[in-house]
């Protein structure tokens, strides 16, 4: 949009593009709000119920991405324990927190902005200690509390307005939220899990030490979590590719904490680290170890573009633990790659059977069903999967493209209205607006 026009009063803006950048400018100033961490104020479009709402929201797609929570009840259980203890020592300690352990096995651990922390079992089964696992979630619990992702979709949001002239009343709560959540619904949760910037993981560093020494561990627990994470990125990056990739990792941040220990915590050193109840706590986890492995060697060789070199790794998991839920919907979509739909459909079947519910099982299990053109099926577990995980857009043309298979226009109607009305603009969108201009709109 060009900022000079017929209207153009003498500083080369026109009144539209006055009232469009005064509109952004007047949102910001309303915006300011004081920062929990550092006492000062700064530009934040996102309130703290925003947070919670946002994160009930989308939170529950990442988890379900990551195939849901372990399957050893008691190891959520104990993480859920240890990550509270210390949240009950940050600067909100009144955010709804929950924390968990998920089924994936690369090596990760993320926060949602209203207090969803989840890590994923790749990474518990690297720690050695329970120290070590209260320098990871309190690092996850500094990134809620300094308002990392809501300061960054704040100014993601400012900038938007400013380029697209949207003006939003000051004070008009419900009306700053409405565009928010647009770009959330399109962008999902991997708006919320972008990579935060090397001064926010400094904070995030900074705070989780200040917590976990708080909670009384040893601050050791963070200098071992760090070289825990550096050593394994030196020996098989791939496996700490997302984690690197939001999470930057480097010796600087090693150095700094050590740093930090020792001009503020060096007192705090003689602080216990938990190994044995580590172990034992985690021990039902533990014996996964080998089927972890062999997933993740799996996921280099997919990953690399090799779906026939990953299929024996995943077999392998399989042979360890028959209904290793992650490694049935793995091995369901490489052989769903191959075109091997008979056998794809076999082990999504089994996956749903294994954890029965769990959205990603029935994902697989409705493509492999039409792959092979069985649309009742395939609308079944797609319908399925929004009725467990509602708002994926998706599932929205997937479903929509059953119906309309199936002669049920329109249901399907409806669906494929849904989809573009997310803003999609792909080859689906192209057919969806097809399929309604055909139907008279």
């Amino acid at each position: 949009m060009s900022i000079h026009s017929t209207n153009d009063s003498s500083s080369g803006l026109s009144r539209r593009d006055f009232v469009k950048i005064a509109g952004a400018a007047s949102l910001a100033l309303a915006g300011c709000a004081t920062n929990p961490v550092t006492g000062q104020s700064q530009l934040m479009l996102v309130g703290e119920q925003d947070e919670i709402d946002m994160d009930r929201q989308q939170s529950p797609h990442q988890f379900s991405e990551d195939f849901g929570p372990v399957s050893a009840g008691s190891v959520n259980q104990y993480v859920d324990r240890v990550g509270k203890a210390i949240a009950d020592h940050s600067h909100r300690p009144k955010m709804p927190y929950s924390f968990r352990v998920v089924d994936a096995s690369y090596v990760n651990a993320y926060a949602f902005p209203g207090g969803s922390i989840a890590c994923t079992r790749g990474i518990l089964l690297s720690l050695d200690n329970e120290a070590q696992l209260a320098a990871l979630v309190g690092h996850e619990i500094g990134h809620v509390n300094a308002r990392h992702t809501s300061a960054r979709m704040s100014k993601g949001l400012l900038m938007q307005m400013a380029v697209a002239g949207a003006t939003i009343a000051a004070g008009q709560k419900d009306e700053r939220y409405a565009p928010i959540a647009g770009t959330v619904g399109a962008l999902g949760s991997g708006l919320m899990l972008a990579k935060y910037s090397r001064d926010d993981e400094r904070q995030a560093d900074a705070l989780g030490l200040e917590y976990m020494t708080r909670s009384g561990y040893s601050p050791e627990g963070m200098v071992g979590l760090m070289k825990i994470l550096i050593g394994l990125h030196d020996q098989e990056p791939s496996k700490l590719e997302q984690m690197f990739a939001s999470h930057p990792m480097s010796q600087e941040r090693l150095a700094n904490t050590q740093q930090s220990i020792a001009e503020r915590y060096i007192a705090f050193n003689n602080f216990p680290v938990y190994r044995e109840r580590f172990m034992d706590e985690t021990a039902p986890l533990r014996r996964f170890k080998p089927v972890v492995e062999a997933i993740q060697k799996g996921d280099k060789a997919l990953g690399g573009g090799k779906p026939e070199a990953a299929t024996p790794f995943y077999s392998s998991a399989l042979k360890m633990v028959p209904e290793d839920y992650e490694a049935l919907v793995k091995m369901s979509r490489c052989l769903l790659m191959q075109k091997q739909v008979k056998e794809a459909r076999a082990y999504a079947e089994r996956a749903k059977a294994a954890k029965p519910g769990e959205a990603q099982a029935q994902a697989a299990l409705g493509l492999a069903a039409l792959q092979q053109k069985d649309f009742a099926a395939a609308h079944n577990e797609f319908s399925g999967y929004t009725k467990v995980l509602p708002g994926n857009p998706g599932m929205y043309f997937l479903d929509g493209f059953c119906l309309d298979n199936l002669g049920r226009r329109p249901e399907a109607a409806v669906l494929y209205r849904k989809y573009l009305d997310t803003g999609a603009a792909d080859k689906a969108a192209d057919y969806a607006q097809n399929r309604l201009n055909a139907w008279g709109g």
